[in-house]
């Protein structure tokens, strides 16, 4: 018995428009001084859920699980943190993929940091053996496509080292905070 086709019916992503796509690679190297400033106004909504809006979109709701005093309604901020990288790369995966003519038919990403929670609010140990935030986080891909193994490392290698927010959780950063 041979080995069926993939096809869009059995698992085949969604394409992305190559076109505008084409044209996203264009406009970036046409003017390539370009800053886009992207904005979330976050608003707490009681203990510690928070709707988070951004755009025109629906609120992203932030929330902790009861083990942080929270109502387990959604992920929590280091979760989202996970989320979004997930998603940087998974969309650069894809864009790349699309635009070196490449077939996907699967595209999941298993993401896990190790987080220091002692020291939750400032009140715990805050030692440089452990300090606040992701000390380390594992990604591991599954990816199936019309390429071989070497072909699809590279482009995954090529997705990290082009990732905006693998790149900002990877170097310093200008962050200020401060009262309105």
């Amino acid at each position: 018995m041979s080995a069926q086709p993939k096809t869009a019916v059995t698992g085949c992503l969604a394409p992305i428009d190559k076109d505008g796509l084409n044209k996203l690679i264009e406009a970036g190297k046409a003017n390539p001084d370009v800053i886009k400033t992207l904005k979330c106004h976050t608003v707490a909504e009681g203990r510690f859920r928070h709707l988070n809006f951004i755009r025109s979109l629906p609120p992203y709701i932030v929330d902790e699980p009861p083990g942080l005093l929270g109502d387990d309604t959604a992920p929590n901020p280091s979760e989202a943190v996970l989320s979004a990288l997930g998603s940087c790369l998974a969309v650069g995966i894809h864009a790349n993929a699309v635009a070196r003519g490449i077939t996907v038919y699967k595209l999941e990403i298993e993401l896990e940091g190790d987080l220091n929670i002692t020291a939750v609010w400032g009140t715990g140990d805050l030692s440089e053996t452990k300090p606040v935030g992701f000390t380390d986080i594992r990604a591991k891909v599954t990816f199936e496509a019309d390429r071989p193994r070497e072909e699809l490392d590279a482009l995954v290698a090529h997705a990290k080292k082009w990732s905006p927010v693998a790149n900002t959780m990877t170097r310093p950063v200008n962050l200020e905070v401060a009262l309105k």
